[in-house]
């Protein structure tokens, strides 16, 4: 009986949490494991508090099983922290080699390994569809969390492209929960605003608030995962997540059958969604594009 834990940065009732972990054992069962029958999956729900988190990447280190499966910058840290010998898969993680989890994509060297939440140049995409989305804006708040690496990447990649497009990119550093609302109210004093929510743990734990921030202030947004989307939010693109936790279960097969994570390659995504509420749209007077609805992978009405 083979042994692989599972930490997921999400409450233990978390819809998306729920799914990208069904979307990981159907994977895992499909190459030949069974929950029970030759392999024990072991599941910690971390949420995103900082101390839940190290405390639970200490249990599972202690516990040294075969695999552990984490997702998240903040949990592949924790584990980190905790050992060196115990492979480690990432399912989601920004800038791997910036947060120092691998030495290399191509040649992680340690005993992490895993999928990327994305490239940088994803940035410039975010920034694009919000122009397509709602012209009028001229102005874009960008929404990063300077606490992880890929704070100041993701910004850097955005405001490469402002320029062309015509657009004033203002950084907006978060923290916590009082920080984005007086950020976000300061910022929507002046007209043809619009907001960049980028990747990071602050975002997602706070996106009720970003979410319901940008409606009452008539934000256009564009966001970086479709749940933002499916809970009022105007657009998002970024990573399929469930594809990324079945890729997942593919390096967790293939060290199960005795490959290191030093030898195996840290991804990119290979498919992003794009999401819209026509809702939301309609509620900040916006239409449409037909060509951006035609590529779009969910319409929520």
């Amino acid at each position: 009986m083979r042994r692989v834990s599972v930490m997921m940065p999400f409450a233990k009732d978390n819809p998306e949490g729920l799914a990208r972990i069904a979307a990981f054992v159907q994977e895992l069962q499909r190459l030949g494991w069974t929950d029970g029958r030759n392999v024990q999956l072991e599941y910690r729900w971390a949420g995103t508090n900082p101390d839940d988190i190290r405390r639970h990447a200490t249990e599972l280190a202690a516990l040294s099983p075969d695999v552990i499966l984490t997702s998240g910058s903040a949990p592949v840290g924790a584990l980190q922290q905790a050992t060196r010998t115990v492979p480690i898969v990432f399912a989601t993680a920004a800038d791997p080699v910036g947060a120092g989890f691998v030495d290399s994509l191509s040649r992680p060297g340690g005993n992490i390994t895993g999928f990327a939440i994305f490239e940088y140049a994803i940035g410039g995409k975010w920034l694009e569809l919000l122009k397509e989305i709602s012209p009028r804006v001229t102005r874009v708040a960008v929404v990063r969390d300077l606490a992880i690496a890929a704070g100041p990447g993701q910004f850097a990649a955005i405001q490469t492209v402002a320029p062309s497009l015509g657009v004033e990119v203002i950084p907006v550093n978060v923290h916590d929960k009082s920080e984005i609302e007086r950020a976000v109210v300061a910022f929507a004093r002046s007209p043809n605003g619009g907001l960049i929510v980028t990747a990071s743990p602050v975002a997602q734990l706070h996106h009720d608030l970003i979410v319901t921030l940008a409606a009452r202030y008539k934000l256009p947004a564009i966001y970086f995962e479709r749940f933002f989307v499916a809970d009022g939010g105007l657009i998002s693109y970024g990573a399929d997540f469930l594809d990324q936790f079945r890729r997942a279960a593919g390096y967790v097969d293939r060290i199960l059958r005795g490959e290191k994570p030093a030898d195996l390659p840290v991804q990119a995504p290979t498919k992003y969604e794009l999401a819209i509420n026509l809702k939301t749209a309609k509620a900040l007077g916006l239409e449409i594009p037909t060509t951006l609805i035609a590529r779009a992978d969910k319409l929520i009405e």
